[in-house]
């Protein structure tokens, strides 16, 4: 046993001392050619792509792609050529290559009137603005200084300062219902299209209840919308049977109140009396 021993104790020492020796013969790194050249091949892609980057990162930093033009791609008819302007000595830095697109498209996208705008690159030394403006449709009131209007796709907008569109219909309603009394108002002018009326205000109070003025200063109420009656229902019993109705009161009405299932209230207009 004790020879045993000593036999595994003699062979770690011979074990190092062969990958010395094997190690002085030629297997270290700079005696193996294949490993030598990869990391070379590794070391040289790095340094090209880092030299690469440097480079442009120079190249586009130098004073020789400076912005010279700003190309406005579409038609505006409410924003001003001025506020183009504001908002490129303001808002555009840099040059061809480092300007900011979106920062740039969302400095235009502040100005009044503007819905989207598109910034894209035009070479050699400007940009390319595509704005989208607001088509406003109907005014907004929800006190005497709210200016606000609504877009063509129902959504409110701040016409910065520009003046009172008053040909336009009003809308009133609760935050947050503008696309639906749009959608309704064109419903209303349909429905009312045989007698000659337009809706010039459509009011959604906050218990979901419709009240129409139209354009004739006749103020329509038609209540909340329900299964049983429908206010389109209402409002179509009240074009079949308006004529007649004035005709029998011998006075222009100021107010139909149309929540009744099988009739309707007719209130004289003020200062006219029935005969």
């Amino acid at each position: 046993m004790a020879s045993s021993a000593n036999a595994s104790a003699n062979a770690k020492p011979a074990k190092a001392a062969r990958r010395a020796r094997a190690v002085a013969a030629g297997d270290g790194f700079w005696d193996r050619p294949a490993l030598m050249n990869m990391v070379s091949d590794l070391l040289f892609l790095f340094g090209f792509v880092a030299l690469g980057w440097a480079s442009m990162t120079a190249l586009q930093r130098l004073p020789m792609f400076p912005l010279r033009q700003v190309v406005v791609a579409t038609p505006l008819t409410q924003v001003a050529s001025g506020q183009i302007e504001a908002v490129v000595q303001g808002a555009v830095s840099g040059n061809f290559f480092t300007i900011n697109l979106d920062e740039a498209r969302v400095a235009f996208e502040k100005l009044p009137w503007v819905r989207h705008a598109e910034v894209r690159r035009r070479w050699p030394d400007g940009i390319e603005v595509a704005i989208e403006e607001h088509v406003a449709v109907a005014r907004w009131k929800q006190g005497e200084a709210d200016v606000r209007l609504v877009n063509q796709q129902g959504e409110i907008f701040v016409a910065g300062g520009a003046p009172v569109m008053v040909s336009l219909p009003v809308f009133a309603g609760p935050e947050g219902m503008a696309a639906e009394i749009l959608a309704r108002h064109q419903e209303f002018k349909t429905a009312l299209a045989p007698l000659g009326r337009e809706p010039q205000a459509v009011v959604l109070s906050s218990r979901q209840a419709w009240e129409l003025r139209l354009d004739d200063g006749l103020v329509l109420v038609l209540g909340r919308d329900q299964a049983k009656a429908p206010v389109m229902d209402r409002l179509a019993r009240f074009t079949a049977s308006y004529q007649e109705a004035r005709e029998r009161a011998h006075a222009r009405p100021g107010l139909i109140d149309m929540r009744y299932p099988n009739g309707f209230a007719l209130r004289p207009m003020r200062g006219e009396k029935t005969t």
